[in-house]
């Protein structure tokens, strides 16, 4: 047991300090640039990715804004089920991010898209849909990158082959987002 413990988190640590701070930078650039326009940060991605996409928009909404007078405007588009869940029954699972977007997309915005392969078709479509509207875009994804890495402005990779760590290191990185976004707007609130 111990020896499967041990080498789950030396892959961990090993992947971490291969992380390209730069792709990190480059994040937290595209949040301030949202945050200085006055859009609405998008974000969503699939089951573990989903829990993430809503982990840091609550981030965004409560951590980076509280005591600021501009505040993040953030939406996790994996939170409404009923929206998810007509748009698949009566659509296709793979429209359900971008049948969303197309309700609210405007030029000032953001959209992130969370996916451990990087192939996810909805997170794509969804993607492809910002990008032909002119709007900036950020993907998060492990293994290879997938069509995410290529086709995303911004991406972070994750680069490893095993799920459970592309999804720890996502959301190290976006909590990584948020202290360097909380420093960068002079945050004065502490936690306790």
């Amino acid at each position: 047991m111990e020896t499967k413990i041990n080498s789950y988190l030396q892959e961990l640590h090993k992947t971490m300090q291969a992380l390209d701070r730069k792709q990190i930078a480059s994040l937290v650039q595209a949040l301030l640039d949202v945050h200085q326009r006055g859009g609405t940060a998008y974000i969503f991605g699939n089951g573990g990715s989903g829990a993430t996409a809503s982990h840091f928009c609550g981030d965004l909404l409560k951590g980076v804004s509280y005591g600021l007078d501009k505040r993040f405007k953030a939406v996790c588009l994996n939170d409404n089920s009923p929206a998810l869940l007509a748009i698949a029954n009566d659509i296709t699972y793979a429209d359900i991010f971008v049948e969303q977007l197309k309700n609210f997309l405007h030029q000032d915005d953001l959209v992130i898209g969370i996916s451990g392969s990087g192939n996810s078709e909805n997170i794509i479509r969804a993607i492809s849909y910002a990008k032909s509207k002119g709007v900036p875009t950020v993907g998060l994804c492990g293994f290879d990158g997938g069509r995410l890495k290529q086709i995303a402005d911004t991406h972070v990779h994750v680069p490893i082959k095993d799920m459970e760590v592309s999804e720890d290191l996502h959301l190290c990185v976006l909590h990584c987002a948020k202290m360097t976004l909380m420093d960068q707007l002079k945050h004065r609130y502490t936690f306790s």
